[in-house]
């Protein structure tokens, strides 16, 4: 469809043409989206095609080209970068690569971004020792570089390392990329061994920092997705009007990063229509991976399906799965999703406005210039810290944030002891300093992470500090904890919740994540720093063996409380029920 100026206005595929086009005549039937369309539609142009499949590629193709008003768009010109490790030489090079794939070698992708492919090549060059310049250089070298000094390198440019030498690291990069990682980790655990019996330390700390930089590459947690293969998750979740598409890539079992799409469409769409054209716009100029998780069903699945695979060359297999591994990658990819629709959209709106929105809600004056929000992290009462984040016209004020170390040992373990204690020191002092409110640290409100019972601490704080003109109000999550089901407390007034895509209602989501991550982060440093020399000493039932083997496989404790579940899983001597005890010490929230 096409206005008077020539410019494509939408582009859309059907069985029957004529029934396709006999729907727009219908005017007064249609969404009001569409009636203005028709309205500046002057010209339609046909093409005909033999399969339906043919005619969804055409399709995709075309929206991405000509990106009608009036069609969901793709708006991604970004190409994937990949990992080239060169076949046409004696000494192999390990580098990034953009474009075709015609040249001799190995390719190693897609990646999601170049951040994720330099910090991948880093690691790779610290662990195997491959060289990164170019072969002019490489032909020029009289003398070792900087990254041989920095242990980046072999040096096979000055002969440091012979051929048979480095076509044995090239090898072991090769398998370790293609997701046979755990052989070249075990001998790699292994030589240090033998090196640190052999009273060889230096170079058994060598080969100790080569398995810290695979971790650091193979380094997943929640789920073992070893057995993935290749393979693309792809959630979407739609709030505010706005849907945000997240794209995991999984290339040997291993997690080469993910990116965000922000697909732009009409504000009624439905999901599965999105995630249609998603997916056809998507794998245009992409080759698909063998497996599609998917967070639901897009519309025209099957055609879709056998678009993907008339592109690859192979079968494409969609998948949304219900339970087990493959679902928990999928709601990883959800909360990734949801998480960066919800920076998108409070980055999006105009400051001002959401702040004029909060005020609205909550009857203020006017639109608060200062917002605090607090939350406390703790476990069953240990290392407990309350968390005290800023927000304001210009965003967050992270120089403003306040974490408090609860100093009674009664109030610990007592949430709401904990949030009595956190603003009689916070507003004690406030009243000391800035009595006549002048300094501009005074907040005009005041976010509680709690009910009602949060919320009536908080009020009895302030009263008894003869505090009486501050609006304070308790966010806490609704049945079953959901996102989007907020409940809000004020003092005087019944419970309250907010439209699930009320801008607003994401903002004030926003400001709780963030107090939220603030308290956690605190406490994590807290009770880090009370560990001493090693975490791993504080855990029960990690004895001296079990401390040697994680510190073999991981090379280091800080390695260990990284790792995933079944990551800890696959060391010798751990458990399942050690590993799950290790995991959750590192991984509780509070």
């Amino acid at each position: 469809m096409l206005n008077a100026r020539g410019d494509a206005l939408y582009v859309g595929k059907a069985r029957s043409l004529k029934a396709r086009v006999a729907n727009y005549t219908h005017f007064m039937a249609l969404p009001h989206r569409l009636q203005r369309m028709v309205a500046e539609t002057r010209k339609l142009e046909v093409v005909l095609t033999h399969t339906e499949v043919e005619a969804l590629l055409l399709e995709s193709n075309m929206i991405k080209h000509l990106e009608p008003r009036y069609n969901i768009v793709l708006r991604d010109d970004k190409s994937f970068p990949y990992i080239h490790l060169t076949g046409d030489t004696d000494f192999p090079l390990l580098t990034k690569h953009r474009g075709g794939h015609d040249g001799a070698g190995d390719f190693f992708g897609p990646f999601a971004s170049a951040g994720s492919v330099n910090r991948t090549l880093i690691a790779l060059q610290r662990a195997f020792l491959l060289r990164s310049c170019s072969d002019s250089i490489f032909a020029s070298r009289t003398r070792p570089c900087l990254l041989y000094q920095i242990k980046r390198c072999s040096a096979p440019c000055v002969g440091r390392i012979d051929q048979a030498g480095y076509a044995k690291l090239v090898d072991d990069a090769r398998n370790f990329l293609a997701g046979r990682s755990a052989d070249v980790q075990q001998r790699f655990a292994t030589e240090m061994q033998t090196l640190a019996e052999a009273q060889h330390y230096e170079a058994a700390a060598a080969v100790r920092d080569r398995i810290r930089a695979l971790t650091q590459i193979q380094g997943h947690q929640d789920i073992n997705i070893r057995e993935l293969g290749d393979a693309d998750v792809i959630a979407a979740h739609q709030a505010g009007g706005q849907t945000c598409i997240q794209v995991f890539f999984f290339r040997g079992g291993q997690n080469w990063g993910n990116r965000p799409y922000y697909p732009a469409h009409a504000r009624d769409l439905e999901l599965a229509d999105i995630l249609a054209a998603f997916l056809g716009q998507f794998y245009s100029d992409k080759i698909p991976p063998k497996l599609i998780l998917l967070s639901e069903s897009p519309a025209d699945e099957d055609l879709i399906a056998a678009a993907l695979a008339e592109r690859a060359g192979r079968r494409a297999e969609l998948q949304v799965p219900q339970r087990g591994d493959k679902r928990q990658l999928v709601e990883q990819a959800l909360v990734n999703a949801r998480e960066a629709l919800g920076r998108r959209l409070a980055e999006s709106s105009a400051q001002q406005k959401l702040l004029q929105g909060v005020a609205e809600t909550f009857g203020l004056e006017a639109a608060p210039k200062r917002i605090e929000v607090y939350d406390n992290s703790h476990i069953q009462g240990s290392n407990a810290v309350g968390g005290m984040i800023v927000a304001g016209p210009e965003g967050f004020m992270k120089n403003a944030y306040r974490k408090f170390n609860i100093r009674e040992v009664e109030t610990a373990g007592d949430d709401y002891a904990m949030m009595r204690e956190v603003l009689t020191r916070r507003f004690s002092r406030a009243l000391k300093e800035d009595p006549a409110r002048e300094s501009g640290t005074w907040p005009d409100l005041l976010l509680i992470d709690g009910g009602a019972g949060q919320l009536t601490a908080a009020n009895a704080v302030l009263a008894d500090l003869g505090i009486n003109d501050l609006a304070v109000v308790g966010i806490a999550k609704g049945p079953d904890r959901d996102a989007g089901r907020e409940r809000f407390f004020r003092a005087g007034h019944e419970p309250m919740s907010l439209e699930p895509r009320d801008p607003v209602l994401y903002f004030l989501q926003r400001l709780r994540d963030e107090a939220h991550r603030f308290a956690i982060g605190s406490h994590r440093a807290r009770r880090t720093k009370a560990i001493g020399v090693s975490p791993l000493d504080e855990i029960a039932g990690i004895g001296a063996r079990r401390k040697k083997a994680l510190l073999h496989h991981f090379g280091s404790a800080r390695s260990v409380a990284r790792a995933g579940l079944p990551d800890l899983e696959r060391v010798e001597g751990i458990s399942k029920n050690v590993a799950k005890k290790i995991y959750d010490h590192f991984h509780s929230g509070g």
